[in-house]
């Protein structure tokens, strides 16, 4: 199970502006759509155009995003409905769970949604995956749109069809793959993002260059500061390139029977950090930032790859300003929540590390090893939030 590394594309080579609106197309056995990327989509109604013109919508988001951008989605998709309706869920990962996903099976229901509902999930990721999830499971299936507002949904997790809420046991451990009709990416809503939230959000493009295109993670480590300072060339180009990566993957491999285990880089140790300090203590794009410094290591202490290209996913991360220490926890403990990533077969751990520059594939690692970088790239973390080297 091997990505093919890319050459980077022009558009990220040159120093010309990026362009106004771009689209990625995805192509899988569950469904064909567009990934409109661009700033003030949702105003413009050729960003809904091409969409079923179903008797009901319901927006499904939470109270911030709805206050910021709710009426202008209302207002851009009414001409598309009959009704329109919305439900709001708390926000965080804490609350991906069975209580947010009955309030939008409630709403669905005592409101007489049929089959032909259109959800639209306006949100980060825990509204997407929520979204989805009802999407998914609602009178055995409806259709659904994607409108994220994280950078790291915008990225990730809108992306591919992968819908689920966390168990208390672990991280999107009841889910299923279920596609959106279509992803908008309206770049106006990172302007709002919090600062914590966008530095959660590059850790999902960084993890694009290792594990599939090591020119792109130089031209990131080229353009951070941009990236940081929240410039929109330099965040369109980024979200273009990560989404046309996570494309091709999911493409060659919709249900992650092979080759998309790589975009969980990081994840098997991050999703451990989030379910051992409790879903919301950390972001989630932070708890991947650290997992990538430990899998990194751990590539490099299997000899996969030589010390100094961890040392370059380290520094990259840390200038990032995510976490590169783990919170200490008992092995233990470490060992049983890894154990339960969906990766593991037989109870064996399974990993995604980087095999060259560019290139990844899943292998399992013997414990001690595995050990051995937790307990040197590890710290106590203050509480309410991660540990930076």
């Amino acid at each position: 199970m091997r990505a093919t590394t890319s050459a980077t594309p022009p558009a990220l080579a040159d120093t010309t502006p990026a362009p106004r609106s771009t689209r990625v197309d995805v192509d899988t056995p569950g469904g064909r759509y567009e990934i409109r990327i661009g700033p003030g989509l949702i105003a413009q109604a050729q960003s809904w155009s091409g969409l079923p013109r179903s008797a009901d919508a319901v927006i499904v988001s939470n109270p911030t995003i709805w206050a910021l951008h709710g009426s202008q989605l209302c207002a851009a998709v009414a001409p598309h409905h009959r009704r329109v309706t919305h439900v709001l869920l708390p926000d965080g990962e804490e609350h991906k769970a069975w209580p947010a996903l009955q309030r939008i099976y409630d709403h669905l229901l005592g409101t007489g949604c049929d089959r032909k509902t259109l959800l639209y999930a306006l949100g980060g990721g825990v509204v997407g995956d929520i979204t989805g999830f009802a999407a998914a499971t609602y009178m055995r299936g409806v259709p659904f749109v994607q409108v994220p507002t994280t950078l790291l949904a915008q990225v990730d997790s809108s992306v591919g069809g992968k819908t689920a809420i966390n168990h208390p046991l672990g991280k999107n451990m009841i889910g299923a793959f279920h596609q959106p009709l279509r992803v908008v990416c309206d770049l106006a809503t990172l302007q709002t993002l919090p600062r914590r939230e966008l530095v959660a959000g590059l850790a999902e493009v960084i993890k694009y260059g290792p594990i599939y295109d090591d020119g792109f993670l130089g031209w990131i480590e080229q353009h951070l500061d941009a990236l940081l300072a929240g410039d929109a060339d330099a965040l369109m180009l980024a979200i273009q390139r990560s989404c046309e990566i996570k494309a091709a993957v999911v493409g060659a491999d919709e249900r992650e029977s092979g080759q998309r285990a790589i975009l969980n880089f990081g994840h098997t140790f991050g999703h451990a950090i989030e379910a051992g300090l409790g879903f919301g203590t950390w972001l989630h794009g932070e708890a991947v930032g650290c997992g990538m410094v430990l899998a990194g290591y751990l590539s490099a202490e299997l000899g996969l790859v030589p010390p100094a290209y961890a040392e370059r996913i380290e520094r990259l991360v840390a200038r990032a300003g995510l976490p590169t220490r783990a919170p200490a926890m008992p092995d233990a403990r470490w060992l049983d929540l890894m154990r339960h990533d969906k990766k593991a077969e037989a109870g064996e751990i399974r990993f995604v590390l980087i095999e060259a520059p560019g290139r990844a594939g899943l292998r399992p690692a013997a414990d001690d090893r595995v050990l051995q970088v937790i307990r040197r790239h590890s710290e106590a973390a203050p509480a309410g939030g991660p540990g930076r080297q």
